[in-house]
């Protein structure tokens, strides 16, 4: 399913919290965006549309929630990636941010230390 970079703002918020009107999902991206509320309920549709999200009537507004788990649309979205910019391998990946000197000192910990965890059988 292919989420938009301004959907995935709005499925930020529903992920955080829900189920949320669609004036609340406007009140929490309120010092985010600078978005009317039009363009809130666009987003909304657009991702009801593709079954991302679904609504609930509650009176006289709907309920909006996640129908999509984050986890599972983080995964899609680097695959997604890897295949598309460096054949589906994530050691070209990390070569492209090293050559940029995009990883931390952090960064590099964290790397070798998942690298140690695969090499001892950890998941």
């Amino acid at each position: 399913m292919q989420i938009s970079e301004a959907e995935s703002v709005v499925m930020d918020v529903l992920w955080a919290r829900s189920p949320l009107g669609a004036d609340e999902v406007a009140q929490a991206l309120a010092g985010r965006q600078d978005w009317q509320d039009a363009t809130i309920k666009t987003l909304l549709n657009r991702l009801l549309n593709k079954g991302a999200i679904r609504a609930e009537k509650d009176g006289r507004r709907y309920l909006y929630s996640p129908m999509v788990k984050r986890e599972d649309w983080v995964l899609a979205e680097s695959r997604g990636l890897l295949e598309r910019l460096f054949d589906g391998r994530v050691a070209p990946l990390v070569a492209h941010f090293s050559a940029h000197r995009k990883l931390s000192k952090k960064d590099v910990a964290e790397l070798r230390k998942l690298l140690e965890e695969i090499d001892d059988g950890k998941p």
